[in-house]
């Protein structure tokens, strides 16, 4: 009888440390998809974690972007593990929450130019839900879908940074100037997701004395 006792509770532990990580696995998860294709890259898909770690992938279209500095060399397809700040990420999900896990109507079906069809999704133990929209009503889910395109817009200027590191070290003093501004009027957020290259574009002697200025400066406004 104690060996048969030992034994299921063998089989119970074994089950449970089964569990234990896939339940670590699992948790709240918000997606962002984004496309319109007038603009390279022509959609792209963000997921962030409450922990503020996430997965970003994009896709090429026809045309070059129309919001960078120097259109002529165009940041590849993208699919890379990023991070962003705890501040910004947890309002990410508060948003989420506040507007029922984006279980609702999201677009306002009013007549707007097209700025691209943006979808929220939610998923976590509260349940989940999905809306997408051109142009919301909702003034913190048009917010929200703004901050989303400014952050991929982040992630997608620092991979042209390492492209402008390797093949043209004058043009980044062109788009480091246009870094700075867009940062500075909101078309660019999260700069904390390209710290690595602007960390190495700092300390790089090989580098014009105005990009490794502007880099530190990008540094020095960064909040984890």
């Amino acid at each position: 009888m104690r060996s048969q006792y030992l034994a299921l509770a063998a089989v119970a532990f074994f089950l449970i440390a089964l569990e234990i990580p896939l339940q670590s696995q699992a948790g709240p998860v918000v997606q962002v998809d984004f496309s319109h294709p007038g603009l390279s890259p022509s959609h792209w898909t963000l997921i962030l974690h409450p922990d503020g770690n996430g997965h970003f992938r994009s896709g090429m279209g026809d045309k070059s972007p129309q919001n960078f500095g120097s259109p002529e060399l165009v940041a590849p397809e993208q699919d890379r593990d990023v991070h962003l700040s705890t501040q910004f990420t947890g309002h990410v999900f508060q948003v989420a929450q506040n507007h029922q896990w984006f279980n609702m109507e999201c677009e306002s079906h009013l007549k707007m130019a097209f700025q691209g069809k943006k979808t929220l999704s939610y998923t976590g133990p509260e349940g989940q839900g999905s809306c997408e929209f051109n142009y919301s009503k909702d003034k913190e889910i048009e917010a929200l879908g703004d901050s989303m395109v400014a952050v991929a817009d982040a992630i997608l200027e620092g991979a042209r940074l390492e492209l402008f590191l390797h093949h043209d070290r004058l043009g980044l003093d062109k788009e480091m100037e246009y870094l700075t501004e867009a940062q500075g009027d909101g078309r660019v957020q999260q700069i904390y997701v390209i710290r690595g290259i602007l960390a190495r574009l700092a300390d790089d002697p090989d580098v014009l004395e105005r990009v490794r200025k502007r880099a530190r400066v990008l540094l020095g406004r960064m909040e984890e």
